[in-house]
């Protein structure tokens, strides 16, 4: 609670700004699978738009990032509003990243146990790596830190997550797709 008020000025110029560049629409939401794969809803600044093309289809990822988007995605910004998930208990400020239920049937055993921890919304795949890793690595370093959680690793991760922010390492985009999606086999 102390840091959504802390963070209060930046959330309302980064919501104004979003809602010019995105047509009213500052916020991102998402159903994404929780701790025990169970539903959680997340909500995140909205950092593309929603363009189509001739038949309907939205633009390429890198075609609908707005300058607003991309300066917000370098530095993390877009999490912010998640901190409303970690306050409804859905998330935590570490844990492995909620990601898409359409990779659920892509995850081998050992991968999904990243499940068993809490999502959040850094993590300690964030923090060695983060879209520069491979999801393999990902997937290797979630289940990691679900088998040794401690309050000591959590502070760690969460020093270690403003300096990677503040340095931007780890931000691995293309023009058109600042994430490649999981295929079971990256």
């Amino acid at each position: 609670m102390v840091t959504l008020l802390l963070l209060s000025p930046f959330i309302v110029i980064i919501t104004i700004l979003l809602m010019i560049v995105n047509k009213g629409r500052a916020f991102f939401f998402q159903e994404r699978p929780g701790q025990f794969e169970r539903p959680i809803y997340i909500v995140k600044f909205k950092s593309m738009t929603d363009e189509k093309d001739a038949n309907g289809k939205l633009l390429p990822d890198g075609k609908r990032l707005t300058k607003i988007g991309a300066f917000i995605r370098r530095f993390s910004l877009d999490e912010i509003p998640q901190l409303v998930n970690v306050l409804n208990g859905d998330m935590s400020l570490v844990g492995p990243r909620p990601l898409l239920f359409k990779y659920l049937p892509l995850y081998s055993e050992e991968q999904r146990k990243r499940h068993l921890a809490k999502p959040g919304i850094t993590g300690w795949a964030q923090v060695n790596g983060r879209n520069a890793i491979s999801w393999s690595e990902k997937f290797r370093l979630d289940v990691y830190y679900q088998q040794n959680v401690s309050f000591m690793l959590d502070v760690k991760i969460l020093l270690l997550t403003v300096l990677k922010v503040l340095k931007s390492e780890g931000v691995n985009q293309s023009a058109d797709r600042p994430m490649m999606p999981f295929n079971g086999n990256n």
